[in-house]
Parts: structure tokens; C-alpha cells; sequence
């Protein structure tokens, strides 16, 4: 995210990095940052001078100019279950694996349907196949998010999971051999 940061400063023809930023739009709302968005989930991104067209239109805030993001959802998804604030710590306590089996990891791209359901769309990461299977169990058992929605229709959306178990422990780290 901070290339794109980079990129769109020097795009708006400011060569060095002062501690006035551009306005930051998003969905036609002003934003303070976009450091938070993920990049997946801009739909696109336009860039306006600081000019007199941009200040009228945007007020003074725009005098180092106007970067304007279009998100795949006006709001993201979320997951609301009773007892739960997020996915992680429902899949924690979902995915049958205990405190006598070794760390493991997994890290998912879900996709969350406009009905509310999580499939998975790319493993980036997995330790295991069987730490996989009980993770892929539990978000198959899982209650249904809330999908995210643009122009006030539910749309799809994608969605990060990390998760290291048994909670505490760390992965073994491993050791290689360099031959020369």
C-alpha cells in the first residue's frame, strides 16, 4: 500500500514528500488516509491537480490535490455472531485442534458471497493438509456474514484470514543448510 501511496504522490507532480497530503475521497466521502484500504478492494483510483477546478469543487482541502478511490462495496463485509468480534477468534475456537498438536498456520483469501457465505478463494499459505481440512470444515460450518454492499445491493467480496494454532504457541523454525 505505501508503493501506492508513493506512486499517486508522485503522480500528482510533487517530487518530494511534505507534511501536507492530498485529499482522500473515498466512495465521495473525505477521508483521512487510505492507509487502511487493501488493495484488492479498490475499483479505481483517480487523480486530480490542485488546481481552481479541484478547490471549488473540493474546498481548500484540495489544494495539494485530489485523490479519489472507487471501492468494489460501500460497505465491507462483516461478521456478526453473538460472542464473537471477528472471524479469527470464531475459527479459533471452531477448528478442532488442541494444545498437544503442533503450531500451525494457515492464510486464506475468502470470498464472501452477496447471500452471506465464506467459500475459500486462494490458500496463500497452509502448514498442513490436515490443519487445512479442520480449518476448511469450520468455515463450511460457520454462520453467514453480513455481505458487502454497494448501491445498496449486497455484493461479493474478499476477505484476509491469518490463523495460528493451538493461541500462544509459535511455528518451529526452520533451519537450512547452505552448500557451497
Amino acid at each position: 500500500m505505501c508503493r501506492l501511496i508513493l506512486s499517486i504522490v508522485l503522480l500528482l507532480g510533487t517530487a518530494t514528500l511534505s507534511a501536507r497530503e492530498p485529499l482522500y475521497v473515498v466512495n465521495g466521502k473525505v477521508v483521512e488516509s487510505i492507509k487502511h484500504i487493501p488493495q484488492g478492494d479498490i475499483e479505481s483510483i483517480d487523480i486530480l491537480p490542485a488546481n481552481e477546478e479541484s478547490i471549488a469543487t473540493w474546498g481548500e482541502g484540495a489544494a495539494e490535490g485530489v485523490i479519489l478511490l472507487r471501492l468494489v462495496y460501500d460497505t465491507p463485509a462483516r461478521f456478526v455472531t453473538e460472542g464473537y468480534d471477528n472471524y479469527t477468534d470464531y475459527l479459533a475456537d471452531n477448528v478442532k485442534w488442541d494444545e498437544r498438536m503442533p503450531a500451525e498456520r494457515v492464510s486464506l483469501r475468502l470470498r464472501i458471497d452477496p447471500e452471506g457465505g465464506a467459500s475459500i478463494a486462494e490458500v496463500l499459505q497452509s502448514t498442513s493438509r490436515q490443519f487445512l481440512k479442520r480449518v476448511t470444515s469450520a468455515i463450511e460450518n460457520a454462520p453467514r456474514w453480513e455481505p458487502a454492499v454497494r448501491d445498496d445491493r449486497a455484493v461479493a467480496s474478499i476477505v484476509l484470514v491469518n490463523l495460528l494454532l493451538p493461541e500462544g504457541k509459535s511455528l518451529p523454525t526452520e533451519h537450512a543448510v547452505i552448500l557451497r
